[in-house]
């Protein structure tokens, strides 16, 4: 590759550091606003800002597209667009760098309900003294929908809390249930945890009807994307008291809106998405991308490189 390639980053604050890349790439930055102009100019396309859904809305312009563009995180459903699928421009992801803090997050939300840890702070709050017995996580029961690599993260901690895990995918394999096997598991779950990739699949697939199947005692756990969940019908199953409780860390509409009724739903926590923001996290999304592009500057095939038809990194 003799000419410098440019990189354009759609940026978010902190901005990444690239300091690697000085004089192996001309580097451009731009917001939201500038996207469009800039993309016939770029070889590479750093999605940054991996909240904005401004690559979908900027992609089908005209002029030539970057052959390569990577978004600093899990989900891609906010770049798909029919064009960019149809392209021949690669899309890779951040795979890896999310795993294991989601797990642990998910662990401490299984562990905060089934200690009753809100309610313990609202009572300390009060100032008032209130035993309570909370409940044992070994012997436990739990469904993880989500068979990749934050999936199996999580089946692993939940795992070794002495919970038994079955872990659902999009085809049945060894060790992996196919979604043929989904009520008959979630009607015995204890805990329910989606970490699915968001897809014509998937979308909205924990309904009234799916929350209808689950135990009564049940928690349920969404720390995959927010339009896996009817969030009516999750606000429906809580007031009704189908299900124990729920936790959501990813939401349809981010930020949260302060008039939203879920933040007032009885038995539901909400946190702002950050199951997988850990210190440190942002350098090592950095550090990533860099290793990335180097290989694809030498020419090297990508790692994490996504099935656009699929929405996802296919493969274990």
């Amino acid at each position: 590759m003799s000419a410098v390639p440019t990189l354009l980053v759609l940026d978010a604050d902190p901005p990444p550091r690239l300091g690697r890349l000085t004089g192996r790439a001309r580097v451009v930055h731009t917001g939201e606003d500038g996207l469009a102009a800039r993309l016939p100019e770029a070889d590479v396309l750093l999605v940054w800002d991996f909240t904005s859904c401004a690559v979908r809305a900027a992609w089908p312009g005209e002029g030539p597209r970057p052959r390569w563009v990577h978004t600093a995180s899990a989900g891609v459903d906010h770049l798909m667009c029919p064009e960019l699928v149809a392209s021949d421009t690669v899309v890779t992801n951040a795979r890896g760098v999310f795993d294991e803090p989601i797990a642990e997050y998910v662990a401490a939300l299984v562990l905060a309900m089934a200690k009753d840890l809100p309610q313990t702070w609202e009572l300390q709050q009060r100032r008032e003294w209130r035993h309570r017995e909370s409940l044992r996580v070994a012997g436990t029961h739990a469904v993880v929908v989500g068979s990749g690599p934050i999936g199996r993260a999580i089946a692993r901690t939940l795992k070794a809390l002495g919970v038994t895990t079955a872990v659902v995918g999009r085809v049945p394999r060894t060790g992996i249930h196919g979604p043929q096997d989904l009520d008959r598991l979630l009607a015995r779950a204890d805990w329910v945890i989606a970490a699915a990739p968001l897809t014509e699949q998937t979308h909205g697939m924990f309904d009234l009807r799916r929350f209808g199947v689950m135990q009564p005692s049940a928690r349920f756990v969404n720390v995959g994307r927010g339009g896996l969940v009817v969030e009516d019908a999750l606000v429906q199953a809580l007031e009704r008291r189908w299900i124990g409780g729920a936790a959501l860390d990813v939401l349809a509409t981010e930020p949260l809106p302060s008039d939203s009724p879920l933040w007032r739903v009885p038995g539901l926590l909400v946190s702002p998405h950050m199951s997988g923001d850990t210190v440190g996290w942002r350098d090592e999304l950095g550090t990533q991308f860099v290793e990335l592009f180097e290989r694809w500057a030498a020419g090297r095939p990508l790692r994490n490189v996504v099935d656009k038809q699929r929405g996802y990194v296919p493969g274990h």
